[in-house]
């Protein structure tokens, strides 16, 4: 009887791992997503260019790509638990950071370094720990939860920037005690890996080499829905990089909640769309989705001229629902083509390709913000989405067409 009620509070003392990664994973991209709204105050504050915030953007998202293709496997070897530990306390040094930025924009680069490369390390680790514990809601916990996170990050920081003190400090001191106590529960959480037999360090090494590959039978579904991957991450990177500042110029509104409502719509709607399209097929994922960016997209830019928060808000709602619906066709579409030994390089090659579109073009929207100002950038930006994702599309159906013929 002492036995059985010792091991039943054991029990009770376990955190369900389902639960537990996905509020980890949430919080991760939650904190991405804080520094968005805080741009703006960045660069009055430092003088900084718009080229520089966005280059401050794309450092985070090449290093949140190379951690991921480095470290992708690691948790394979050494169990998921320690290397989501290291990642949350790499995360917690990226909060000590972000505090300090105060003294100069050296020390913001520096802490989008860090954190994209935890936020790298813990997606990985954190992914195969939710289909470890289960692999149907896992998997849409995987799609679910980064947009989801993100929506509260940019909200959340919005509110404490304009109700709360210390605009700069607050946030970060809050999500710098979350996850000290997410690294403290870890341990209450079960391992969920099945460790591969005779790790070693030469094992473990060769697990840090990124393996980017296409399976031949891969490689023109791949090419087929590239354009409509590119579109669709350059679109996020140019929403998380500079959309606060845009609402600021073409609304004449310098509340932040404004701005970071309009982040939050994007990747809310983006959320709401997996959940509901998630038994859809690709191809009909893919027309949605390409669609409802492009009619979003156009409405944004309506909202822009108008100078209407409303008319801003609505179009980012359509373009958000085809946000997460082209991801969700795209990724669809390519790894059903895999093998089990093949996904990780196939998807590693994916998120190269994304994580570029992600970073680079916003790198350039900043260079055109500073000669043609927030409107006309937009202009072409959108422009060159909707065009890109339209000529993506047409190519699927070409392509379709093509086959069905033969």
């Amino acid at each position: 009887m002492a036995t059985g009620q010792a091991v039943g509070g054991a029990a009770q003392g376990r955190l369900g791992p389902l639960a537990f990664h996905a509020a980890t994973l949430a919080t991760f991209f939650a904190a991405s997503a804080a520094p968005t709204p805080l741009y703006r105050i960045y660069g009055e504050t430092f003088a900084l260019s718009p080229v520089f915030v966005t280059l401050i953007f794309a450092v985070y998202a090449v290093a949140l790509l190379s951690a991921l293709l480095v470290a992708g496997s690691l948790s394979d070897h050494l169990g998921r638990r320690p290397v989501i530990l290291s990642a949350l306390l790499l995360e917690g040094l990226a909060m000590g950071l972000f505090l300090m930025v105060h003294r100069g924009p050296g020390w913001l680069i520096a802490a989008r370094i860090v954190q994209g490369v935890a936020t790298g390390i813990a997606g990985a680790a954190l992914g195969a720990a939710l289909l470890d514990a289960d692999r149907d809601r896992g998997a849409l916990v995987n799609a679910i939860a980064p947009l989801g996170g993100m929506a509260a990050g940019a909200l959340g920081t919005s509110a404490l920037i304009q109700y709360g003190p210390l605009p700069l400090h607050l946030v970060y001191g809050l999500l710098l005690c979350a996850f000290a106590l997410l690294a403290a529960g870890i341990r209450r959480v079960p391992e969920t890996a099945v460790r591969r037999p005779g790790a070693t360090p030469r094992t473990i090494l060769a697990a840090l080499r990124p393996r980017v590959a296409v399976p031949p039978r891969a490689r023109r579904a791949l090419v087929l829905v590239t354009p409509i991957n590119l579109a669709n991450w350059t679109l996020g990177g140019f929403y998380l990089s500079l959309v606060p500042s845009l609402v600021v110029s073409a609304t004449g509104s310098p509340a932040p909640l404004t701005g970071g409502a309009v982040v939050t719509a994007l990747m809310l709607a983006g959320a709401v769309a997996v959940f509901l399209r998630r038994a859809a097929p690709a191809g009909g994922n893919l027309t949605f989705g390409v669609l409802a960016t492009a009619l979003g997209v156009l409405t944004v830019v309506a909202g822009i001229h108008a100078a209407s928060v409303p008319v801003l808000i609505l179009g980012t709602l359509l373009t958000g629902s085809g946000f997460g619906t082209s991801f969700l066709g795209c990724v669809g579409t390519i790894m059903p083509l895999a093998g089990a030994d093949e996904r990780a390089g196939l998807l590693a090659a994916f998120y190269v390709q994304s994580y570029l579109a992600f970073s680079l073009p916003a790198v350039l929207a900043g260079t055109l913000v500073r000669t043609l100002g927030y409107a006309p950038t937009a202009d072409l930006y959108a422009a060159a989405i909707v065009a890109v994702g339209l000529a993506g599309l047409a190519g699927l159906r070409l392509g379709a067409a093509r086959d069905a013929a033969g």
